[in-house]
């Protein structure tokens, strides 16, 4: 039997087919968990990144395709209303959630003094706000069983300045935070919560100009790819992983 069988995973952000959430959904499924995806199709327009209207549907086929159940919903986690009608849909779709993994972020590359106030709070509302509501409706309806686990995804803001890069690097750190502090309450429910930092990722973002820097640099003559993080995130989300809480995990293949 696969390690995740039995299991539900609600995974945030997997919109595009090369991203993290994307590869996590799939590393779920591939271990047995039904999975619920969300997307935000109307962010990734506005990234020089784009994507296509089909890379959702096609996802779920081939969560579909590892013989689980796979379903998902348009999201926009900067309304605070929406994690808790979104755990209601992914409980009338399939019972409960097992496993939260907080993948989706905002991310606007700007420094100090070209920040706004309007984009401060959009950072804040979809990275914190949004990312600890869901943690807090998952708590509120966890059903008990064995093996509760939030995973959520942070940054490497914490080794190196992202002066940048700052709405998205301080709400970052809050998740760190976040992830630290509420360890010790969960464990009394029997919930771990740990977050991952899966360094430079090949995600389509890069520059070839950035990604030949980087590989360059890269310790192991790469950069990390979705695949990486979510092996790691498949790992934390497993009974093998029942005494790990309140971690900040490094997954940067020594950048």
């Amino acid at each position: 039997m696969k390690k995740l069988t039995g299991k539900v995973a609600l995974v945030t952000g997997a919109s595009r087919r090369v991203g993290i959430g994307a590869a996590i959904a799939q590393s779920l499924a591939a271990a047995g968990a039904d999975v619920f995806i969300t997307y935000y199709r109307p962010y990734d327009t506005l990234m020089p990144w784009g994507s296509r209207p089909d890379e959702v549907d096609d996802l779920l086929l081939r969560l579909q395709g590892y013989g689980v159940r796979a379903a998902g919903l348009e999201a926009d986690l900067a309304d605070p209303t929406v994690p808790a009608r979104l755990f209601e849909h992914v409980e009338q779709t399939f019972g409960w959630v097992d496993i939260l993994v907080n993948n989706a972020t905002h991310d606007e590359e700007v420094g100090l003094e070209d920040s706004t106030a309007e984009m401060l709070d959009r950072h804040y509302a979809v990275n914190v706000r949004g990312a600890l509501l869901l943690c807090r409706e998952f708590v509120r309806r966890y059903h008990g069983r064995p093996g509760g686990r939030i995973v959520n995804l942070t940054s490497g803001q914490g080794l190196s300045p992202m002066p940048g890069n700052l709405p998205y690097a301080a709400t970052k750190g809050a998740i760190d935070a976040a992830t630290f502090s509420l360890a010790p309450a969960l464990a009394a429910k029997g919930i771990t919560i740990n977050a991952v930092d899966p360094g430079p990722t090949d995600t389509g973002w890069m520059s070839q100009e950035l990604r030949q820097e980087l590989e360059q640099r890269a310790p192991f003559g790469r950069i990390g790819l979705p695949e990486d993080a979510a092996q790691l995130v498949c790992f934390l989300a497993s009974d093998e992983a029942g005494w790990i809480t309140g971690q900040i995990i490094r997954s940067r293949g020594g950048f």
